[in-house]
Order: C-alpha cells, then structure tokens, then sequence
C-alpha cells in the first residue's frame, strides 16, 4: 500500500508541473503586450509627425473693449468725429441739431469743430476773429448761423458759399469791411454795426439772391444803396454815409406802372441825404420810408 503511494506521488506531481507551465505560459502575452505597446507608439509616433507637418492656424485675438489697456491701441482714425465733438460739447451747449457757444470761458477765438448734425449754430459774444473754408465745409446741414457780438474782420470768400440749406446769417456787431459770397437760399442777412463802405460789397452780391427778404446793414459806412432784390420785404440802411438816391434804387425809372409789392419796410434815417429831394425814388414803394428824419 506504502508503496502504490509512493508510485503515485512520483506520477502526479510532475504532471501538475507540467500543466501549470502551459497555461502560465506569459511569452505569448508578453509578446503581445509589446506588439500593442508598438502599434500605440507608432501611432503616436504617426500623430506627432501629422501634427508636426499641419500648418497651424492664425489665432487673432479679439480685443476686449471693456479694457482700458486696449483703448491706448486703437487707430488713431477711428473715432475721429468723437474726438472732434467732445471739447465741443464741453464748451458749449449740444442739442439735437443746436450748439450754443455763448460768451464761452475761455475765450473763443475761432470756430469750433461741430457735429456734422447741427443744423442752429450759435456763437454770439465770443472773441473770434476769422471765419475759414474750413469752418463750416463738412456742415451741409446748417440753416442758421448767429456769430453777432464777435470781433471778425475778416470772412473768406467760400466760407458760406456751399451751405446750401443756410436761411438765416447773423454777422451784426463785429469788424467786418467786406461781404464774403453769400448762399443762394439764404432768406435773412443781418450785418448792422460793422464797418462796411460801398466798395466792400460787391455790386450784385443781394441781386443774385432769388429768396433773401430781411436785408440788415445798418450803422455802417455805405455811400449808395447797392442793388436790391425782388423778392426783399425788409431793408434797414440807417446811419450810413449815403448822400443821394437814384429813381432807380427802389424802382424802375422808365416804368411808372412798376409796383414793388414785396417792399415792406424801408430805413434810411440817419443818412446824410433829404427824402423830398428824391420824391420819385420811393413812387412805387406802398409806404415811405420809416424813421426820424431831419
């Protein structure tokens, strides 16, 4: 009995070793570990090499407009017109369509940059010197413009010429010896207390202008009555240096049957000159000229 035990020991145990070599055999595992570990490398491997030769993308980076830092890096043309109105509107008084500069502290001495809006521009009792091109250019809005009470005395000629919806200009009390050329729409021209001679007007400048029905040069230097349009209702020539009428000044000399119906008002008081010398310069007129005559 000892000995089949012993016999079988001897069989058993080395069979046992031998099936558990063949199923914990790790060679073929191992080897194929290694072949996926290879395989994933050379995919990475492929990956870098694909990245490597993609071209990469422009990345533009979008500025972020709540931040101050940002704002120093702007063009400089981007908010131009911001720029311009700002000490503008600081000044003065900005409307819809309004600017009021009046009696502005400091001292105004030229025009200042509008919104290219402004339709009323007032700027009265101011120290401005000079009116330029420049001035009111880009301004094809503007239909009033009051610079009374200033010290301009000299306006260049195209200042006003192209604002073509201007219907009232107001120059009165400054130092103007000449009239620059005038809008045709303009309906209202006030230049009293200036100092305007004759020669300083041109002799058709008021002929050409179709709508222009208050006509204001008062308290002057004139020495005639320049040409006047049909279409003026009012005309204020007092305290001027004007000696004598002609039959034509108001009227049609050869045509007695000429009425000036439009003709309001007339001003001639404080003028070197006697109405009732010149009885035939005012027959068409519908009233004698008004004010205090010697």
């Amino acid at each position: 009995m000892m000995g089949l035990r012993i016999l079988l020991f001897f069989v058993t145990v080395p069979w046992i070793f031998c099936d558990m070599a063949r199923t914990n055999k790790v060679i073929p595992r191992h080897k194929g570990i290694l072949k996926i570990a290879d395989e994933e490398e050379s995919i990475s491997e492929s990956r870098v090499v694909m990245e490597a030769k993609k071209p990469k993308k422009k990345v533009i980076l979008r500025p972020d407009y709540d931040s101050p830092v940002d704002k120093d890096d702007e063009s400089p043309g981007a908010d131009d017109k911001d720029d311009k109105e700002l000490p503008t509107c600081l000044m003065c008084v900005c409307l819809i369509g309004s600017v009021y500069c009046e009696e502005v502290s400091p001292d105004m001495t030229a025009v200042p940059p509008l919104p290219k809006e402004t339709a009323y521009f007032y700027a009265r009792f101011n120290k401005i010197t000079k009116i330029a091109n420049k001035d009111f250019a880009d301004i094809a809005t503007l239909k009033r413009i009051d610079l009374s009470g200033n010290l301009i005395s000299e306006i260049e000629d195209g200042a006003f010429s192209k604002l073509d919806q201007l219907e009232e200009l107001t120059l009165a009390g400054n130092k103007l010896v000449k009239l620059p050329m005038l809008p045709a729409k303009l309906m209202s021209l006030d230049v009293n207390h200036n100092l305007l001679k004759t020669k300083g007007v041109k002799a058709n400048i008021f002929k050409k202008l179709s709508k222009l029905a208050y006509l204001y040069l008062g308290d002057n230097g004139l020495e005639a009555v320049p040409p006047l349009p049909e279409s003026l209702r009012v005309v204020h020539l007092h305290n001027n240096n004007i000696t004598s009428l002609t039959d034509d000044t108001f009227c049609k000399g050869n045509n007695t049957h000429y009425i000036r119906y439009n003709m309001q008002e007339v001003r001639l008081d404080g003028n070197p000159l006697t109405l009732a010398q010149h009885p035939n310069s005012f027959i068409c007129l519908r009233s004698l000229p008004i004010g205090h005559y010697k």
